[in-house]
């Protein structure tokens, strides 16, 4: 995820506890998305994963949001 900004995500998961635990939970939720869509988890149903693609995308907006903000600042 924004690869285009990768020195500015390795600054922010460095410096800011949150970002991180932000950048972290998107990758999380990708990677179970990824696994429910492949059928590789059986218990989730078609409403499980909208609902998982709506929180991954609302933690995306949340990172770049901070993303522009640390450029702003420090660049």
């Amino acid at each position: 995820m924004f690869h285009e900004y990768r020195d500015v995500v390795t600054s922010l998961k460095k410096e800011n506890a949150h970002f991180k635990k932000v950048f972290d939970n998107h990758n999380d939720l990708h990677d179970k998305i990824e696994k429910a869509e492949e059928g590789g988890v059986d218990h989730i149903n078609p409403i499980e994963i909208e609902t998982m693609k709506k929180e991954k995308l609302k933690l995306k907006d949340e990172a770049y949001a901070m993303i522009m903000d640390y450029k702003k600042t420090n660049i």
